[in-house]
């Protein structure tokens, strides 16, 4: 019987799609077909199984999950959010660490959604993805975490704060003390701003890169077998917000804020 209902709602594509378009509501068939884009005769074959399982019922001239319908389809839900992401950048993910990601935040890494691969120009390494900076300088507020150091990041800081964008930005030890070294005055001079805010991470900070602000979600992970590309995705969902306002939060538990340059 469990090998029958894994057939039965993922070995067909309608069946999958019409299970997960009723969890909204009962649905008319003019409404099915327009939805799933297929005609009543192909559709009707598909329902009638779901019927026979208890998956779906109907009432009147309209069809919806039964109980245990509804159950099942609030587990599938997450279960093909992340096949799709996972399949749209399959390379991607297949390369990457993941360990960074806390577990509670993996089981959830399908609200990442509809993801965009950007890929830096080898000519261009250091240089900013024109989308990221369109939608960065449009935010009204930012939340950063970033592992390795950008020659240009307290540059793009002190641009957005022209604006008096809200920023908040947690940086490995490493980074931190190279923004120390090489960038003192312009550190200084964020740190004296009321809306800017900059934590020290403790420990082995694993999220190369990761930008979620009031638009968009960009995330950048170290691959596991060859070296950091700069290779990232983007995201506009509002599911992938809070996903990364997630992490952002659970890292910054392990975060202490910096206040002060110390003397050199």
């Amino acid at each position: 019987m469990k090998s029958e209902l894994m057939d039965l709602v993922f070995l067909s594509e309608k069946r999958k799609n019409l299970l997960l378009f009723l969890k909204s509501g009962p649905k008319s068939m003019d409404e099915i077909r327009d939805t799933l884009q297929a005609s009543s005769t192909s559709i009707l074959p598909q329902i009638k199984k779901l019927k026979e399982q208890n998956l779906v019922v109907q009432q009147d001239k309209t069809y919806e999950l039964s109980s245990i319908g509804k159950v099942l389809v609030e587990k599938m839900q997450p279960l093909v959010n992340t096949m799709e992401l996972f399949e749209d950048n399959f390379e991607y993910w297949a390369e990457r660490d993941l360990q960074g990601i806390p577990p509670f935040l993996r089981r959830r890494i399908g609200e990442l959604g509809k993801c965009k691969l950007i890929k830096p120009d080898l000519n261009r390494m250091f240089e900013f993805d024109p989308e990221f900076m369109e939608n960065l300088f449009s935010s009204e507020h930012v939340l950063e975490i970033l592992a390795y150091f950008h020659p240009d990041l307290t540059t793009i800081c002190r641009e957005l704060t022209k604006t008096r964008v809200e920023i908040s930005l947690i940086m490995a030890d490493s980074v931190l003390q190279r923004c120390i070294e090489d960038h003192r005055e312009d550190l200084r001079n964020l740190l004296g701003l009321e809306y800017v805010k900059i934590f020290r991470y403790s420990g082995d900070l694993r999220i190369a890169d990761l930008t979620v602000t009031d638009k968009f979600l960009m995330i950048s992970l170290f691959p596991r077998d060859r070296n950091f590309d700069r290779e990232s995705l983007i995201s506009y969902d509002p599911s992938a917000l809070k996903w990364g306002t997630d992490l952002f939060s659970y890292l910054l538990q392990n975060s202490t804020e910096f206040k002060e340059i110390p003397p050199e």
